[in-house]
């Protein structure tokens, strides 16, 4: 009966062993995976403006972020890159886009184009990774429209004072031409008359 006691008290002990052994496992793997979070995953945007895609990791190590940008043309890569070390940057997005060791980017002077999914990917040195995604939407400046259609109302009002003058200046002409005209008329008709009486 004691050697049965015993056996079970060290299975036991062994089972506890294990289930710690398991439990550092899970904490060290756990402790090693890559977080992130994403502020803003939704962002609006007027034409040339600055906008920073912000994001926030962390992870044991140091990471490769890359950043892919999706949108009605397809999806390119914009920059990828490790904290401290230079950006690799593609040549669609040269002199456009700023990185941080945060993870995150900045872009300048963004056009409608630019509208779309942004994609970015935090890969540790294990292997673990995790992405996140942020929709830009840019759209045109209200006031640059309204400036234009200022625009053409002021050369259709130009326009239309332009026309108007002509028509009062020709109007003028034709007033002047009638007159010298009736004149003309006048003199010929009195002429007449006094032919007439001389022949009397």
């Amino acid at each position: 009966m004691r050697p049965l006691r015993s056996w079970r008290r060290r299975n036991r002990g062994i089972t506890l062993g294990l289930f710690a052994l398991c439990l550092a496992a899970a904490r060290c793997l756990q402790s090693q995976g890559v977080s992130l979070t994403i502020p803003q995953p939704n962002i609006n945007a007027t034409v040339a403006q600055n906008i920073v895609l912000s994001i926030d990791y962390s992870c044991h190590g140091v990471p490769t972020i890359e950043w892919k940008y999706t949108s009605y043309w397809g999806m390119q890569k914009i920059v990828e890159w490790q904290p401290g070390n230079q950006a690799n940057i593609s040549q669609s997005h040269k002199n456009r886009v700023c990185t941080y060791d945060n993870g995150s980017i900045e872009l300048f002077k963004v056009g409608v184009r630019d509208t779309g999914y942004y994609t970015v990917t935090v890969t540790e040195g294990l292997g673990s990774s995790q992405f996140g995604t942020i929709v830009l939407h840019v759209s045109e400046i209200l006031y640059e429209d309204l400036h234009f259609v200022a625009v053409v109302l002021a050369f259709l009002g130009t326009v239309a004072t332009v026309l108007i003058s002509l028509m009062w200046v020709c109007n003028k002409c034709s007033y002047k031409f009638q007159r010298k005209r009736r004149h003309k008329l006048k003199e010929s008709t009195t002429e007449e008359i006094e032919l007439q009486n001389i022949d009397c």
